[in-house]
């Protein structure tokens, strides 16, 4: 059955509707389409259907295209190479934002402070309404100005006769005499010394050595005087000048009075609050130990004390424990009964004074700082103190401004008892009720309301995109795709728009389907503000929510790119059963990924002991070989820091290999041995470069490019392989070096992709491009989906060997020739798992493969293949464990192992081990409650 629109797309309203015609973009097949206004839309389909062709490629390309239309000329001049996209008409569009599933940028100074702005607004507040509060005394800094002073002598009673004076300054070029005789140069004529008023001319023969006050002036105070007041204001500020800051004011048969117009106290000399005080990017602001990076190469104490549920005696500290150096932990052995020292207790159970002292020691014992430091002297000559000392660096935390990258001083000024460095480490749920619970004086509200606002909603959005588990101060490079895309969504309702079109890619992307619903109140949110809300989802709870889904198939690639489906979810459930959506057979129950009948059984494991990194409550976990395995639980729970982070590089270490830095734990134990090689497969891209691609990645580009310099025209013409690469000089197009376009740099906007005018695109020399196979060029076998090349190559079986898995994992639709900076988190992570299932038999059975959300950007359908692919590792021995929330993978595991209870510092802990049988009789467990509806 075809999809028949329910009115023609010539009679729809511009101002109701976006209206689309003869969409052709990519395998788009003329697509009409009404996509109404102020709504919120999902688009759905197959992985490579067309759904981003049509949000992407079409709706925000002619959107930014319109856009730049109306800027300047110099914008402008590049308008008429800007490609329009292949379509008959779009009309009705509106100003559009598009929120992609890119990866978060590698700047090692963004952070997600930063980049939600919310740290812009707290660096404002601190420079507003900060109070400096000493470190020595905790008593508030205050400059006293000169408003003060006078306010202060106004009090006295009407009549009083006040002295206005200020501290003699004496430079150290000069004398007390010399400095006098300037002063009557200046016009002055009397001093106080001895409590005394004295001539300046009466002492300038005599012998100075006591404190020397100048007598500015003295006046008597008058209320209503406006002369008088101006007078001691003028005065005052003579003083403050004089006296370099400082300020005497004595109350004839009163009180006196000492001010300074200095900003310090208990002898320190504070910086006042500003907003570069609170800037990490600015020298002026960053911390100067990290230069604002917050972390520094130092001695780390993980690597030092590697197993803390070891003695002293035991052998807890590292570097002591060698013949050679046994002689610095000799003293402290023998030594320890003299100061009550438990040599015998776990370092673990040390308190944090005994801690200390291990690294300053006393005069029993030297410490581990001399230690280090003797280490230190020597390694300029001797290169195995190099080397020792090399073993127990780090990059760790700055200990001067805890990681925060701010100068020390900054976290001196306080805001209702926090420090801008509290405020920026705490989870931002925690944020969020600290300046919900609020108490302000009449002062702060009025200079703070504005800011307080927009710092309260921004972190009410990021708590309500499921992201209250992760702290201002968290480095954006480290975010997931999803994570990412998530803080960009917050941060646009932040920025409140209205009458714009959002397109989003994917924003359910790593989210536990607990917090699916607080994403869709966030998108309702910008809908219901006045905008069009177009959302790229597989999510079924999305679906549900939206006011319209298009559906965009039936199949992937050159089967798809036809509108099969549009409509609301009451319309999906009336559908009739020979649709060609396969959306409307999962969503209406007629196609499913069956739950497995039988579970494999588990024989061995290995364990994790006394996990502790990030949030992890020093927990165990067993995790079973053979069989598949998923790590689940809520955002933010410890799943990939677990996997990630400790289980993967331990099992890297124990295999020889050279991993990242592990994360805490004390012991990895069990059947390690049955394990020879371990990989990840994640969603980094597979190549940091344009010029990477699927056919390279899989070594299938070695074969087209032999099989290229093998035909009689390149023989006669002695082109090599190489001439067929485009990344060497030889065949490829000079102009664009085998780019196939050229980038513009707005500066303002997005970066503009124009095609390469001396190629058209098509990256390779006239010369190359005469070589045919099967009548086709190099270029134009580049641009092959993986599925039409199979077909193309049908004789070339050692090519099929390499493209066949790609096909396998469900990327039939990718290009051969397809940059891999356009193929989304889960497609890279597909193209990995290709190039693992046609490797050699070398480590059949004896690799674990660690998938972290493999099902990214899958649909129902897709998710069925990428299960039959991972099963087939299983089935030939190797073991699997995935990181997941999505349920039909979830059901189809062997075992599972659930985290939380709830993200950030309320979770870390093993919930759940067992089967999905086990699970669905749980109660009050997240990932139970939705399991239970799964497996019906």
């Amino acid at each position: 059955m075809s999809f028949s629109p329910k009115e023609p797309i010539e009679n729809l309203n511009p101002k109701e509707f976006i209206v689309i015609k003869g969409a052709r973009m990519n395998n788009l097949k003329n697509v009409d389409v009404g996509i109404p206004r102020n709504k919120l839309v999902v688009i759905t389909g197959l992985s490579g259907s067309g759904k981003s062709s049509l949000a992407f490629d079409t709706l925000f390309a002619e959107g930014q295209r319109m856009y730049v239309e109306s800027l300047s000329s110099y914008a402008r001049q590049f308008l008429g190479r800007m490609e329009k996209p292949d379509v008959d008409y779009i009309k009705g569009v509106s100003p559009a934002i598009a929120i992609e599933q890119k990866a978060a940028t590698k700047n090692p100074r963004s952070t997600v402070g930063t980049t939600t702005e919310i740290y812009d607004y707290l660096k404002l507040l601190f420079a507003r309404i900060g109070k400096t509060i000493s470190p020595v005394s905790g008593l508030e800094i205050k400059k006293d100005t000169v408003t003060d002073v006078v306010n202060w002598i106004l009090t006295q009673p009407e009549g009083s006769k006040v002295l206005i004076q200020a501290p003699l300054q004496v430079k150290p070029d000069r004398t007390v005499i010399k400095e006098l005789e300037l002063l009557v140069q200046k016009g002055f004529t009397r001093i106080i010394l001895d409590n005394e008023i004295k001539d300046i001319e009466d002492v300038l023969t005599q012998k100075i050595n006591k404190p020397v006050q100048i007598l500015v002036d003295r006046v008597i105070v008058k209320y209503d005087d406006d002369d008088t007041q101006f007078r001691i204001s003028d005065s005052v500020q003579t003083a403050f000048f004089e006296g370099e800051g400082n300020c005497l004011i004595t109350v004839l048969n009163g009180p006196s009075a000492t001010f300074t117009d200095k900003f310090e106290l208990d002898g320190i000399t504070f910086e006042e609050p500003s907003v570069n005080l609170f800037t990490f990017n600015n020298p002026y602001g960053a911390c100067k130990t990290c230069e604002g990076l917050g972390k520094v190469l130092g001695l780390d104490e993980d690597l030092i004390f590697p197993d803390k549920s070891l003695s002293i005696f035991e052998g807890a500290i590292a570097p002591w424990r060698t013949e050679r150096m046994s002689d610095w932990l000799a003293p402290l052995i023998k030594n320890g009964i003299r100061f009550d020292f438990p040599i015998h207790r776990s370092l673990s159970d040390l308190d944090p004074e005994q801690r200390a002292l291990l690294w300053s020691g006393n005069k029993y014992f030297k410490g581990l700082t001399a230690f280090f430091e003797e280490l230190e002297s020597q390694s300029s000559y001797k290169i195995q103190y190099r080397v020792l000392l090399s073993k127990y660096r780090g990059r760790t935390a700055c200990p001067d401004c805890r990681g925060s990258r701010l100068r020390k001083d900054a976290s001196y000024v306080k805001f209702n008892g926090k420090s801008i460095t509290d405020l920026v480490l705490m989870p931002l749920h925690e944020a969020a009720t600290f300046f919900n619970s609020l108490t302000l004086t009449p002062h702060q509200e009025k200079v703070g309301k504005r800011l307080l606002l927009e710092i309260k909603n921004r972190l009410e959005y990021m708590e309500r995109v499921g992201l209250g588990y992760l702290t201002l101060n968290r480095l954006t490079s480290t975010l997931s795709g999803g994570e990412y895309q998530r803080i960009k969504l917050a941060t646009s309702l932040g920025s409140a728009l209205v009458g714009s079109m959002y397109i989003l890619d994917e924003p359910s992307i790593g989210l536990h389907p607990r917090d699916t619903q607080r994403l869709i109140s966030v998108l309702k949110s910008l809908r219901d503000m006045g905008n069009t809300v177009i959302v790229v989802e597989h999510e079924e709870e999305v679906m549900r929510a939206a006011d319209e889904i298009i559906d965009i198939g039936p199949n992937a690639g050159i089967g798809g790119g036809n509108l099969v489906f549009q409509g609301n979810w009451a319309e999906i459930q009336a559908e009739n059963s020979d649709t060609t959506s396969h959306t409307v057979k999962f969503l209406t129950g007629k196609d499913t990924i069956e739950v497995p009948k039988v579970r494999r059984k588990i024989a061995d494991f290995i364990e994790v002991v006394g996990a502790s990194e990030n949030n992890l409550k020093d927990v165990s976990v067993k995790f079973p070989l053979g069989v598949l395995c998923v790590v689940t639980g809520v955002s933010g729970s410890g799943k990939s820091t677990l996997v990630r982070k400790v289980l993967y590089p331990a099992m890297a270490r124990a295999l020889g290999e050279y991993g990242d830095d592990s994360g805490k734990y004390k012991a990895l134990t069990g059947s390690t041995d049955r394990i020879t090689q371990i990989e990840i497969i994640d969603q980094n891209p597979i190549g940091k470069s344009s010029r990477s691609n699927p056919v390279t990645y899989v070594k299938a580009y070695d074969y087209i490019r032999q099989l290229m310099s093998d035909q009689p025209l390149a023989k006669n013409r002695d082109y090599k392989p190489a001439f067929f690469s485009f990344n060497v000089e030889g065949g490829r197009c000079e102009t664009c070096n085998g780019e196939g376009e050229q980038v513009v740099e707005m500066q303002f906007m997005a970066d503009i992709r124009l095609k390469c005018e001396g190629c058209g695109g098509k990256r390779f020399k006239q010369e190359i491009l005469d070589i045919k196979y099967n009548d086709k060029n190099i270029s134009e076998i580049l641009n092959l989906t993986i599925d039409e090349s199979i077909e193309f190559f049908k004789k070339e079986n050692r090519l099929l060997e390499r493209l066949r898995p790609l096909q396998d994992v469900g990327l039939g639709y990718v290009g051969l020739g397809q940059s891999s900076n356009t193929l989304s988190g889960g497609e890279a992570q597909r193209v990995k798992l290709a190039s693992f299932l046609m490797k050699g038999n070398n480590d059949k059975g004896k690799t674990l493969f660690v998938f972290d959300e493999p099902t990214t950007g899958l649909h129902f359908h897709d998710i069925k293949k990428l299960l039959k692919a991972i099963n087939a590792l299983i089935d030939q021995g190797d073991s699997v464990i995935i990181i997941e929330h999505n349920m039909e993978v979830i059901k189809s595991a062997d075992y599972i192992i659930d985290l939380g209870p709830e993200g950030g510092d309320k979770g870390g802990f093993v919930t759940f081990e067992g089967t999905p049988e086990e699970m669905i009789k749980m109660k009050n467990n997240y990932t139970a409650d939705f399991l239970k509806e799964n497996m019906k």
